[in-house]
């Protein structure tokens, strides 16, 4: 089993790469319109096989780009991108399209397994402030024959001075649109597809569903084949286990959304912490419990009390 490699792809990308495939591209010095507002995002994604289970600026929402740490209500700011619910309204593009901003990096585990990429951000305010700084760890491992695994881990502190609620469209007002946190947009050929849980199958119906894991099974376009994607939220993560922000019928989503129907109150000069394992497999619904089995596993390999 060859190992993974961690490597410089361009200025502000980094990647890792198994054999010949590149298994995740990381940006985290995008190019993006301040009204999207601009993060770091993971894109593109494939399986160990190579078939690509993300999308970039999908043209209904070109804000969703792959995985990113998104976050629509920070305050009264949007860390989200494009317009802000506003209860009585609906959706009003106002002037408060934050960004995440890449402050220094360091990278580890270039010759192996598992390698990891971490960075400090600023999250800066369209009108300047600074309200949080953030240190951010990507890992990758290689889990079975054929699947493999992200480690996702943020760790953000809270610079403004004063108390921020941090919560979602339905904190707002807006039934069961909780959306918030690590989220994934999937290909377009997956529209349709299947949410898994330990407990079944289900499609949107399930938004709102509140458990440890939760998997989306796709088919591919111009090849026989189908993939999974898994997200599963570290038992240290605030409100655990989280609602779901999860879609099949008009676009592929996964989102374990912490905020979804609970604000988190983030106090002056304190910090808050969420982690989260990503699996990605080549197979079927079926094979989401043991997917979930590695990616559990790969999640308690990297010690929770490696942080800054």
């Amino acid at each position: 089993m060859s190992a993974l490699r961690w490597r410089s792809v361009d200025d502000g990308q980094v990647s890792v790469v198994h054999g010949d495939v590149e298994l995740l591209r990381y940006t985290y010095e995008p190019t993006t319109d301040p009204l999207e507002s601009p993060k770091p995002y993971i894109h593109p994604l494939r399986t160990r096989s190579g078939r690509v289970v993300s999308l970039f600026r999908p043209h209904d929402h070109v804000w969703h780009k792959g995985i990113a740490w998104s976050l629509p209500v920070v305050g009264n700011e949007n860390f989200w991108g494009g317009p802000t619910y506003v209860h009585g309204q609906f959706y009003v593009q106002l002037e408060n399209n934050g960004q995440q901003r890449h402050r220094s990096s360091t990278a580890s585990g270039t010759d192996g397994e598992p390698t990891a990429f971490s960075h400090d951000l600023d999250w800066v305010t369209q009108n300047g402030e600074r309200l949080f700084t953030e240190r951010r760890t990507l890992s990758a491992s290689l889990a079975g024959t054929d699947d493999w695994v992200l480690i996702f881990d943020t760790t953000m502190r809270n610079l403004s001075g004063r108390d921020v609620t941090i919560g979602s469209p339905t904190t707002r007002g807006r039934e069961n649109a909780g959306y918030g946190g690590l989220f994934w947009r999937g290909p377009r050929s997956f529209t349709g597809g299947t949410l898994v849980t330990a407990h079944g199958l289900g499609g949107d119906d399930l938004r709102g569903w509140r458990g440890e894991w939760m998997a989306f099974a796709g088919r591919h376009d111009e090849e026989d084949g189908s993939s999974l994607v898994l997200m599963l939220d570290d038992t240290m993560n605030p409100h655990h286990p989280p609602q779901w922000f999860a879609r099949s019928e008009e676009f592929a989503c996964l989102n374990p959304a912490p905020f979804f129907s609970e604000e988190l109150t983030v106090a002056a000069d304190e910090e808050v912490r969420f982690r989260y394992g990503v699996g990605f497999s080549d197979g079927e619904a079926a094979k989401a419990p043991a997917l979930a089995d590695e990616v559990r596993t790969a999640l308690t390999a990297v010690p929770r009390s490696a942080r800054r």
